[in-house]
């Protein structure tokens, strides 16, 4: 029987994964404490304990793994590198080895953060990698670690990643938008705005397909939402179809501000989107346009409400 493990299966894309990869086989979750967001008990990932890693692989017997947790406070990690790179970087390696052992793929996700943010077109996959702070410099050590693990990998640097669950910019702006009349976003970094469901529905597709044919080759892909925009304009959009779906009674105005009026401990990639060619071409998967994925959030929310 095909058993499929999700390291960080409370997370957002954790989450998605679960629902995801459900119909290829039995869908095995690993948190940090040992228990599912629905109180249900489940397999512990200790990502600060390579060992215990290596023997959850081992344990569990697999046909795949998806290694959906990380180290996300992107202002903490300036201070905590050691955790960042523990988490971000050792584990994944970890996770991977285990999987070269036991011969099976390995799926594990990266960010735009590997990059400057200088570019003046989407970044490809062979770009150079030039990362601001210790959160984009752990997850390209992570990277460098899962290519060297002898693992059929699938890397999939993605970015901007929100979703119905979790801590992300949507549930902010829903939240402050509730509360306040005005509000002061940053205007002058430009990305793609991804739904989780989306980065876990393409990773299931890409599952299958390797299950189905062990001689695909791994690598590194992008895998955003098409389009861009900045998160001012992600904030306007928001709040345009939180209204219209009856969510939220009026917006509020949003302010463009400059990202040097709104300091945070680590530098953000001003420009940072990410071409998908590749990908799209690989796998045969279309990545729709950021508002349709938005569209469909909102309406899920709406549903849930």
């Amino acid at each position: 029987m095909t058993r499929l493990l999700v390291v960080g299966a409370n997370g957002q894309v954790g989450r998605e994964l679960r629902r995801s990869l459900a119909p290829l086989g039995e869908v095995v979750g690993a948190t940090r404490d040992g228990v599912l967001d629905s109180g249900e008990a489940c397999q512990v990932a200790d990502l600060s304990d390579p060992q215990a890693l290596t023997a959850l692989v081992a344990d569990v017997a697999p046909s795949a793994v998806v290694n959906a947790a990380a180290y996300t406070a992107v202002d903490k990690a300036e201070g905590d590198r050691e955790s960042a790179f523990a988490v971000n970087g050792e584990a994944p390696g970890a996770l991977a080895r285990a999987c070269a052992v036991a011969g099976v793929p390995f799926v594990h996700y990266s960010t735009d953060y590997v990059f400057d943010g200088q570019g003046m077109r989407p970044y490809r996959e062979d770009d150079p990698t030039a990362p601001l702070g210790v959160y984009g410099a752990s997850k390209l050590a992570g990277e460098e670690a899962v290519r060297g693990s002898g693992a059929r990998h699938f890397i999939f640097r993605t970015a901007w990643v929100y979703g119905a669950h979790g801590h992300n910019f949507l549930r902010t702006m829903l939240r402050l938008g509730a509360e306040r009349d005005l509000l002061r976003v940053v205007a002058d970094q430009v990305g793609s705005p991804t739904p989780a469901a989306l980065i876990a529905d393409s990773t299931a597709a890409v599952v299958s397909q390797a299950l189905a044919d062990t001689g695909r080759r791994g690598g590194t892909w992008h895998l955003v939402a098409s389009g861009e925009t900045s998160w001012h304009g992600f904030a306007e959009a928001i709040f345009d179809e939180v209204v219209a779906a009856g969510l939220l009674a009026r917006a509020p105005k949003v302010e463009p501000i400059a990202t040097a009026d709104y300091p945070t401990p680590a530098r953000r990639p001003a420009y940072s989107r990410l071409d998908t060619s590749r990908f799209q071409h690989d796998f045969g998967i279309d990545l729709p346009d950021w508002r349709q994925g938005l569209h469909e959030v909102i309406a899920a929310l709406a549903r849930f409400t």
